[in-house]
């Protein structure tokens, strides 16, 4: 199993620039299933997800090419299964998302429960409503989602939550779905957004993007499409967590600052400085950061939820860089209650932290950080424990890395290119 070496306290230094968004990535390698002719997916990032996924679509008879690092070339005109391989299915929480653009083509599925991270109950029962009120007959039978449909046809349907995964497979549903589908509460981040622009240049129907309706009328096909990906806004603001916490100057470029409104506003309550232009984020970690109390003098709370409010996968690097803030912090994860447990490998580096229960921790710092051995748990938890590695004075080890690399791709490479003293090793 393969690991990271890190020699921690070194000053960072420097300009990267993102990946290609992973959570884009996934659903628009999927929409290469609603149509016959190529498909073209640019900056798209070459991680352990990504490749999961390119080879479930292989196993369904796609045609997958790498023409590039960073483009990856497919055609599905030729389906050979409707039944992905169970196996690489429960590898990735994003094999859910093949139960719309199958229903959508070949009219029936037998979809493999999906995988993902541990982090704590993942319902699917949007997606199965949604499906369901679109015309499918679904059910579980032999540790499969089995459905059918002889036509997909469009209707209201109000999300019971605004589910990321939920809103993509209905747009890829509805796509072709005959007559006019309307998304209640539907979810609005960049990547949602991102499908729906790919899905417009094949030739769908899609208005509202942004905004938490979405209407779809539904065509009879879709063309071919050549994609370029946004940036990964995780890895953004992993980058800018790190510059602040490790004292040092990092700059970003290749952003869309419109994306970040929230996200650099949530930054700044626990004391980060980020200087934004047009196509940029700077972080100068020489300035001190200080926790700002409410206006009543409270201890802050920051909560994750659907975007535009602070996402939750930015949780756990944020969790880290207030622990290098002056004052507390409580920190509210309000929608997987296993996103906070990774914190314990924290306080075994010395940070002052308090586990409340599943869903909330109080951070006080600052809190020097010592060196320790240990394991990823999850792609999101991997990255923060990095991080704190980076910080931290002595040499660490990080064991499972396999799930950092699911969501980050060459991240040893750029943290090198920064100054960091870190060596990936083979089992």
């Amino acid at each position: 199993m393969a690991k990271f070496i890190i020699e921690g306290g070194r000053p960072l230094n420097g300009t990267v620039r993102p990946s290609g968004n992973k959570n884009e990535a996934l659903p628009v390698l999927m929409a290469c299933l609603l149509t016959e002719q190529p498909v073209t997916i640019r900056r798209i990032p070459r991680i352990g997800d990504v490749v999961t996924v390119c080879k479930i679509l292989e196993s369904l008879g796609v045609e997958v090419s790498w023409t590039a690092d960073d483009v990856v070339c497919l055609n599905a005109k030729n389906i050979t299964s409707h039944r992905p391989e169970p196996l690489l299915c429960s590898k990735v929480r994003a094999s859910l998302l093949l139960l719309g653009p199958i229903l959508a083509r070949l009219g029936k599925i037998e979809l493999p429960r999906p995988g993902g991270d541990l982090i704590g109950a993942r319902r699917i029962d949007t997606h199965w409503e949604g499906a369901v009120a679109l015309g499918a007959t679904l059910q579980f039978a032999n540790e499969a989602i089995q459905g059918e449909v002889k036509k997909l046809k469009g209707t209201a349907i109000y999300l019971d939550e605004p589910s990321v995964t939920a809103t993509e497979n209905l747009l890829l549903m509805a796509a072709l779905a005959e007559g006019r589908t309307v998304l209640h509460n539907a979810a609005s981040e960049p990547h949602v957004t991102g499908l729906a622009r790919m899905l417009k240049a094949m030739g769908a129907k899609i208005e509202g993007l942004g905004t938490n309706q979405i209407t779809i009328d539904g065509v009879a096909k879709l063309s071919g499409v050549d994609h370029t990906l946004g940036e990964d806004f995780m890895e953004v603001g992993s980058f800018l967590c790190l510059g602040a916490a490790a004292r040092s100057k990092i700059k970003v470029e290749g952003v869309n600052p419109d994306n970040y409104r929230f996200i650099l506003k949530t930054f700044n309550r626990i004391g980060m400085h980020v200087k934004a232009d047009k196509t940029s984020f700077e972080v100068d970690g020489s300035n001190i950061m200080e926790v700002r109390k409410d206006i009543s003098g409270r201890v802050p709370t920051i909560y994750s939820g659907p975007w535009p409010a602070f996402p939750t996968d930015l949780m756990s690097v944020c969790i880290v860089a207030a622990t290098q803030s002056q004052g507390t912090t409580i920190f509210f994860e309000k929608m997987f209650e296993g996103r906070m447990f990774f914190t314990d490998k924290l306080m075994s580096m010395a940070a002052t932290i308090i586990l409340c229960d599943p869903h909330r921790v109080v951070v006080n710092g600052p809190s020097p950080l010592y060196a320790a051995k240990m394991s990823s748990p999850d792609v999101r938890a991997g990255m923060a424990l990095l991080m704190a590695s980076l910080i931290a004075k002595g040499r660490s080890e990080i064991d499972n890395i396999v799930q950092i690399e699911r969501g980050y791709y060459q991240i040893e490479k750029k943290l090198e290119s920064l100054g960091a003293a870190i060596k990936r090793l083979d089992a």
